[in-house]
């Protein structure tokens, strides 16, 4: 019998390290082929979205500053009206239409719409604040948004795991907007009214540390880099949200 090294002359299987020579190599290029992809998902994500508050920040401006214009879109709410119906549609059919919200160029036709309706109900919102308390809100919308962004790309903790806690307080917001839409007829309430925008200013806040870590796809629940457009529209809801729930708080009404 002679010594040293085996040679497998085709009738013996082949051993594990031979069965598995690569494999270490395939998986580390996966690995990096997919941290490409999530890397471009994601700043094709932000990209969108800065678009977005842009052309929205822009049209609440013009509509706070501009007196001519605050006083036309005030005196015809029927246009609030008329982008509320198409800020719905456009809703409807990029969330619940999966085909569509990934077929271009409908669904950055769609995004368009979906934002300049959102942006002007957001104007002719702004154009009841007086001009301080709208800048003051988006500052600290710009800060809070800041600090999750941080907060979501370098913490440990898994905020898509807390489903539990968000859907909790969606059912104290629904149950303090039933009280309230109660109570007004009877009487304005403030407190009441002040702790149903403190709650959906912490409850967005969470959604935004939520939608952010869904794109980074290292936590417990990801999106698919092919939802783009979803991920982008769910980042803007909750930015939106985060500024009308900061408006009610701190925003003071026009003389």
């Amino acid at each position: 019998m002679k010594k040293g090294k085996q040679v497998n002359d085709g009738n013996e299987p082949p051993s594990y390290q031979e069965a598995t020579a690569g494999y270490e190599e395939m998986q580390v290029q996966f690995a990096w082929d997919d941290k490409a992809i999530r890397q471009t998902f994601i700043r094709k994500v932000y990209a969108i979205l800065m678009v977005q508050l842009l052309v929205t920040v822009a049209i609440v401006g013009l509509f706070t500053f501009c007196a001519p214009v605050r006083f036309f879109i005030q005196t015809h709410p029927s246009l609030y009206m008329a982008s509320y119906l198409m800020f719905f549609s456009t809703y409807i059919a990029l969330s619940c239409c999966g085909e569509l919200r990934r077929q271009f160029p409908w669904n950055v036709i769609l995004l368009v719409l979906f934002t300049l309706s959102m942006a002007f109900m957001m104007g002719f919102v702004s154009s009841f604040y007086n001009t301080k308390s709208v800048v003051l809100c988006l500052g600290i919308t710009a800060l809070v948004c800041l600090s999750v962004t941080v907060f979501s790309f370098q913490s440990k903790i898994d905020v898509t795991s807390c489903q539990g806690i968000l859907f909790s307080l969606c059912m104290v917001m629904l149950l303090c907007a039933i009280t309230l839409s109660i109570v007004v007829p009877f009487g304005y309430v403030p407190w009441l009214h002040a702790i149903y925008a403190v709650l959906g200013a912490i409850l967005f806040t969470l959604f935004l540390a939520f939608d952010t870590q869904l794109l980074l796809g290292n936590k417990r629940y990801t999106i698919s880099p092919e939802e783009y457009i979803f991920a982008t529209l769910s980042l803007y809801l909750d930015i939106i949200y985060l500024f009308s729930f900061l408006l009610q708080i701190m925003g003071g009404g026009r003389e």
